[in-house]
């Protein structure tokens, strides 16, 4: 092969390479789950959880969570407040509206328009669009999470966060029904 030839093949394979790290997180062979994760049930009350956001060059920014699962029959509201290593903490509220067993629509104060939730088998995938704060100012990203239920009743979050159809962050998050009533 010319070099030439190498020169104009690098940015289709440059291209070809970005398009693979765009797919939705994807289950381990061993990850399979027992159990059927139902958001109305799973994630009502009150969950306790712990988690890392994997940056694109390695940087990583553990985190805690407690979240308050209310289900009224139609909306699943989640209260989430987040608590991360650099003392810095948040809360966000999703407001997820079944439209039929399955499948919803989630709002949530920093997604743009609305995020696609529904059940894959025995997983609930999201889809959905957010403006992030950062360093270089706030950026639209798309996170594509997948949950699913361990035979032990731990749910466990897997998110790809990208921008232009590239992986820019990964999150990890593992929730459990709280054994103390309230929050902390």
């Amino acid at each position: 092969m010319t070099q030439k030839s190498i020169k104009m093949l690098a940015p289709l394979l440059f291209a070809l390479a970005l398009c693979g790290c765009a797919a939705a997180p994807q289950l381990q062979a061993t990850e399979t789950p027992a159990t059927a994760l139902v958001l109305e049930h799973a994630m009502a009350g009150t969950l306790e959880g712990e988690g890392v956001v994997t940056t694109l060059f390695g940087d990583r920014t553990h985190f805690a969570v407690n979240i308050t699962g209310d289900w009224d029959g139609a909306i699943l509201t989640l209260v989430e407040d987040f608590r991360y290593d650099d003392g810095k903490t948040e809360r966000k509220t999703w407001h997820l509206a079944r439209i039929v067993p399955g499948q919803y629509r989630g709002e949530r104060e920093d997604v743009i328009g609305t995020a696609d939730v529904r059940q894959d088998g025995d997983t609930v995938r999201l889809d959905y669009e957010v403006l992030l704060d950062t360093a270089l100012g706030r950026i639209r990203t798309r996170f594509r999470d997948i949950l699913f239920l361990q035979p032990d009743g731990l749910i466990t979050n897997r998110a790809t966060v990208s921008k232009l159809g590239l992986s820019i962050a990964y999150v990890d998050l593992s929730l459990r029904k709280s054994q103390s009533p309230g929050r902390p």
